[in-house]
């Protein structure tokens, strides 16, 4: 190897091996050098069909007419029904020990802030009371943290929870003597 000097060679081939390693790299990931492959993307096969959730149920026909709250002790879901020609809201809720009555009852209490404790213990808002029995009161409301969890049946409380965005829009369609219908 005359005229070459030997550093020239040794950077020469060190060079070419980077890149003989890189190129075998990246024919390995299949993908660009410095990002990271793609997730495969599932195939349909022949027994999948694309599925839309089904409607919610709608207002119970023996629930009444005009605007109210319909709540459904079996299903553990709540209709909101606003003045005739505004969307229904309908939704799940999670009942304490204590069950409302079936029936017609009237809101009785409203309260917007938070308060402390609830029947369980939690801070709780937008409270909307209906009815009072086995000496505690039935009502909606939202726990400040947002959980919806089932209290224990040692609770002796009337509680009726959602999310807060859901009880929100019981609070904000009623006033004191607002129609609530409990169905079994």
């Amino acid at each position: 190897m005359s005229g070459i000097p030997a550093w020239a060679t040794v950077t020469g081939l060190t060079g070419s091996a980077l890149a003989v390693v890189s190129v075998l790299a990246l024919q390995a990931s299949g993908s660009p050098a410095g990002t990271p492959a793609a997730a495969p993307k599932p195939r349909p096969t022949a027994t999948s069909r694309p599925t839309t959730p089904p409607p919610p149920p709608p207002v119970p026909a023996n629930s009444g007419t005009g605007k109210r709250i319909v709540y459904s002790l079996a299903q553990q879901r709540v209709w909101v029904v606003p003045p005739a020609g505004k969307p229904v809201s309908t939704f799940t809720v999670t009942p304490g020990p204590v069950p409302a009555k079936p029936g017609s009852h009237y809101v009785t209490g409203h309260v917007a802030q938070p308060t402390q404790p609830g029947g369980d213990g939690a801070k709780i808002e937008h409270v909307v009371y209906f009815e009072y029995t086995a000496e505690t009161w039935v009502a909606f409301s939202a726990r400040v943290d947002d959980k919806v969890l089932k209290p224990p049946p040692s609770v002796h409380t009337g509680a009726i929870r959602a999310h807060r965005a859901d009880i929100a829009k019981i609070f904000d369609n009623t006033v004191i003597g607002s129609t609530v219908v409990v169905l079994p």
